[in-house]
């Protein structure tokens, strides 16, 4: 698969860059000069993963939710912490468990006999990023208690409708190989997700500097902020501005077209994924220091974005990042 492909004609970069050479909000300039300290934090934590700290810092810059996929022990839960520590937000863990209710995530409504009427309580999922720790152990009626809230940030407790904060991001994880007692997240749930990674293990010098320092949780407890919710909202507004020229539209709609006739894919991507996958290779360009993206941002986002939405054929072998991968090797950058 190829991750760097020969960049666009002059031209067509020419077009990109069209109508961006406009001078940035202050707020939005500050805050891109504390992305560099803020992803090398992150990445002193979580040791050897570069490139997926770098999709989960396009993830939140784009205003999508994370989904992380792994074995226990891999530093999803690390991950997430000192992502929340560094972005200056405030932060909430959920364990999700077989007995969770959706009011045990989105709160309830008590009678105060003092007040003569009911009070809202809100649930832990009022925090700027929190963390859904193994969602598929809740029942489904428990997992889409969460739907509302990422897809509208907000939630709706006996016909009432309550704001969730700005920002607003949720980081979920699961174990993909201990699937008894689960209940698999369906399609219109892993939608919701603008990116899914996998951590993997780490590589053996990484994995020495874990060993060396075994309490590694103990570093997020030192971390300082680099953001706040003020520069982040700066951020996203910036990331929405980067241009995206027709010619890389073409492309992302090159992509769209081959999953839904690609052998072995039974339902391949929908419009809200091209949106998807525009976001983020808008937010990895801005974190390029870039106002316009390129195929190649549309590429290292790729996987990470479109696999999970993949559903693959009953008689396919292959797992849905493969055949996502496929698809970027198959489809031409130029038509």
């Amino acid at each position: 698969m190829t991750l760097h492909p020969e960049p666009m004609p002059m031209t067509d970069q020419a077009s990109a860059r069209a109508g961006t050479d406009h001078v940035r909000p202050a707020a939005a300039t500050a805050a891109s000069e504390a992305l560099p300290a803020a992803i090398a934090q992150v990445n002193g934590v979580l040791l050897g993963k570069s490139r997926e700290v770098r999709l989960a810092f396009a993830t939140v810059l784009a205003g999508g939710h994370l989904l992380i996929e792994d074995l226990p022990g891999m530093g999803k839960t690390t991950l997430a912490h000192a992502l929340a520590t560094t972005l200056g937000l405030s932060f909430s863990r959920i364990q999700f468990t077989s007995d969770l209710l959706p009011s045990d995530i989105v709160g309830l409504s008590i009678y105060e006999r003092e007040q003569g009427a009911f009070t809202f309580h809100p649930g832990p999922i009022f925090a700027e990023v929190v963390m859904a720790d193994e969602i598929n152990r809740a029942t489904p009626k428990t997992q889409s208690a969460l739907l509302e809230a990422m897809a509208e940030q907000q939630v709706t407790v006996d016909g009432e409708t309550h704001r969730l904060p700005d920002p607003f991001v949720v980081i979920a994880t699961q174990n993909p190989v201990d699937l008894a007692g689960t209940f698999p997240l369906p399609d219109s749930q892993l939608d919701r997700f603008l990116v899914r990674l996998t951590l993997g293990y780490p590589d053996p010098v990484s994995e020495r500097e874990m060993l060396k320092e075994p309490d590694r949780r103990g570093l997020i407890d030192r971390l300082a902020p680099k953001l706040d919710a003020d520069r982040l909202r700066a951020l996203r507004a910036a990331a929405a501005r980067v241009t995206q020229s027709p010619a890389l539209i073409d492309y992302v709609q090159r992509l769209l077209a081959a999953s839904r006739s690609a052998s072995g894919i039974a339902v391949g991507l929908s419009p809200r994924a091209g949106l998807a996958l525009l976001a983020a290779a808008r937010a990895l360009a801005l974190l390029d220091g870039r106002d316009y993206a390129l195929p190649e941002d549309v590429q290292s986002a790729f996987v990470a974005v479109a696999a999970h939405r993949i559903v693959p054929a009953p008689d396919e072998s292959r797992p849905r990042e493969a055949l996502a991968a496929a698809l970027v090797e198959r489809v031409a950058v130029d038509a």
